[in-house]
């Protein structure tokens, strides 16, 4: 599989995931680890920099991959089915609405660095 498919394959299941985690029948632990794998694609810090030649894309090569790869197969099938039916149109019609997601993201972060600023100084 070329990079070009993996990345259509990521932009295909990246919504799964999300109804995943707003459908409130899905089992407590897939719901944890859809919210992790939401929360990591849409974190604005990776893991490595993506400055770094190389190694810093591999993390959204590897990390969003496997933790997709993870949440899908700890779904059970009917709320997989029904997430995928829910999924379908969801680049087309969502684009604008999805900002306000990325907002408690910003903020984990921001308290993240400013613990580590406040521990250094």
């Amino acid at each position: 599989m070329n990079l070009k498919e993996t990345g259509k394959k990521l932009k295909e299941n990246l919504p799964i995931v999300y109804f995943v985690f707003k459908n409130s029948s899905t089992p407590l632990f897939s719901k944890i680890l859809a919210g992790i794998t939401i929360g990591y694609a849409l974190s604005p810090i990776d893991l490595i920099p993506d400055f770094i030649p190389i190694l810093g894309y591999l993390d959204d090569l590897v990390i969003l991959p496997f933790l997709i790869y993870v949440t899908m197969k700890s779904i059970p099938e009917s709320i997989l089915v029904e997430s995928k039916a829910a999924s379908i149109d969801f680049w087309t019609n969502n684009k604008s609405k999805n900002w306000l997601y990325a907002i408690p993201i910003l903020f984990i972060w921001a308290f993240i660095i400013y613990i580590v600023i406040k521990k250094l100084l």
